[in-house]
């Protein structure tokens, strides 16, 4: 069987839903998985530690890890461990130093909906207030941190932690620096709906209610991840989404270096669109989030474009939306039975397997 090499790219849920399905492809298709991860949270769990320790924020390189972890018993209690959440020490109960805590606040609900159980929805990523300094923290938030700390290269961290989840792929950061995002949005404030402002911070520009019109990162030009490149370019298939479109996907677009490997490699692209609107693509069509993909990078090609029929409606304005990146629609259903806007990893996986496998 020919193995194929796959790079993914996102960051949050929506990575994590696609690596999962990338996984169900087994044992149908052999293929090499590489994660490239969005490096610009700033919110919760990820935000405190990168603003107290610096370093890369870990919530969403985490997530991929534990998308890729080995099913042996062991692995899979390391991944759920990876996940646990120090919750906050119930005010009253005295510490051993004979203090009391106080009272902590709780997540609050993300962009993405609701977590898996164990995580945090992105954008939080277990944001917790009070004296607790463990409290809200993910254990592989600090695994990660201590990991990059120790060997000084969050690359060397990453293949660490992997080979302690037992990882069946790798996951790499788009830049060895942390970048921050920022968007001009209209209506950001409901009292002014017609003003444009500027909107700075991962976890602001997803949570937005107005309209985002244009996104930038800071630095501009971020240094790529050279292992990202290498992997781009030695690829068979890059996969884009699902995922918080502006806050995950765009992103990489955002990266010369990776826009530049992105365009010029040999393999077949992919994108996997949303089931959903979220706040930051509150307005956005669904082939409007095609349209923000040339928008973004013109010179960028695609040649298929997989969405949940349901969740597409009309598919002629989608069609005409691929089309025009050279793509054609493939229409599945991906999403999980309950009605929920998921994807189903082993729904997604079967409508992969047949594309994935197809011979030029």
């Amino acid at each position: 069987m020919t193995t194929r090499r796959v790079v993914a790219f996102g960051g949050g849920h929506g990575l994590s839903a696609s690596l999962r399905a990338l996984r169900h492809c087994a044992p149908e298709l052999d293929l090499d998985i590489t994660a490239v991860v969005t490096v610009g949270d700033d919110g919760g769990s990820s935000g405190r530690l990168r603003a107290e320790r610096g370093g890369l924020p870990p919530g969403d390189l985490r997530q991929a890890l534990v998308a890729l972890a080995g099913d042996h018993p062991a692995t899979r209690r390391s991944a759920g461990l990876f996940q646990h959440r120090f919750a906050a020490v119930p005010a009253g109960v005295p510490r051993s130093d004979g203090t009391d805590p106080g009272p902590a606040a709780g997540d609050d609900p993300g962009p993405d909906g609701p977590a898996p159980q164990g995580s945090a929805p992105r954008g939080t990523d277990g944001a917790s207030a009070g004296t607790d300094g463990l409290a809200g923290h993910a254990v592989g938030n600090l695994v990660l941190c201590g990991l990059m700390e120790l060997l000084g290269d969050p690359v060397a961290a990453l293949e660490h932690a992997g080979a302690m989840l037992g990882a069946v792929g790798r996951v790499l950061p788009m830049s060895r620096q942390p970048v921050g995002i920022e968007a001009r949005v209209r209506g950001a404030d409901p009292a002014a709906p017609d003003e444009v402002r500027t909107v700075t911070g991962q976890h602001q520009v997803a949570i937005t209610t107005g309209r985002v019109e244009s996104l930038r990162l800071t630095p501009s030009a971020p240094p790529a991840c050279a292992e990202a490149i290498e992997a781009i370019r030695a690829a068979d298939w890059l996969i884009f989404g699902p995922g918080s479109w502006y806050t995950s996907v765009l992103p990489h677009l955002l990266v010369p270096q990776l826009a530049d490997a992105i365009v010029s490699t040999s393999a077949r692209r992919l994108v996997t669109l949303n089931l959903a609107a979220e706040k930051e693509t509150l307005g956005l069509s669904v082939a409007d989030h095609l349209a923000a993909l040339h928008w973004y990078l013109p010179e960028l090609k695609v040649d298929l474009v997989l969405a949940d029929a349901k969740a597409v409606g009309d598919p002629e304005p989608v069609e005409r939306a691929a089309e025009s990146l050279g793509a054609r629609l493939v229409l599945a259903p991906v999403a999980v039975v309950d009605g929920t806007p998921r994807h189903d990893p082993a729904a997604l996986g079967a409508a992969l397997v047949p594309v994935l496998g197809a011979d030029r």
